[in-house]
């Protein structure tokens, strides 16, 4: 049996699945594809590369083997207690859970702003 793999997008790996980066394809493809795969995008980091680039949210979250993360209560707290609203439910999600154990990896185009964070991370820079 092979070991799950979870991995949240960050809002820079999010802008980077609609810039065609290569890596960010490939997390799709296998998500959709790949028993054992998947693949998550917090509410907050959809909104905050929409902004960046409208559209964005909305073509990702169409995407089969992409599940959306809601802002629900529990995040919500985690979120307050931050400035960045993107990264703190990004790493909030990315925390060990009952259904994930052992958490999720955190895929990034800016590995720099996680250093430091109790995340383990994939560099998504091509």
């Amino acid at each position: 049996m092979t070991e799950e793999l979870h991995i949240v997008l960050d809002d820079t790996a999010v802008l980077a699945t609609g810039q065609g980066n290569v890596l960010a394809s490939r997390l799709i493809h296998r998500a959709h594809a790949e028993a054992g795969w998947f693949l998550y995008a917090p509410a907050c980091a959809l909104v905050s590369a929409d902004r960046i680039r409208p559209g964005t949210a909305e073509h990702l979250a169409a995407l089969p083997g992409v599940t959306v993360l809601d802002l629900d209560l529990s995040a919500a707290l985690a979120v307050a207690r931050d400035t960045s609203w993107a990264q703190a439910h990004t790493r909030y999600a990315a925390e060990p859970t009952a259904e994930r154990p052992g958490g999720a990896v955190v895929a990034t185009t800016a590995p720099e702003v996680w250093k430091g964070q109790p995340v383990r991370v994939i560099d998504l820079t091509p």
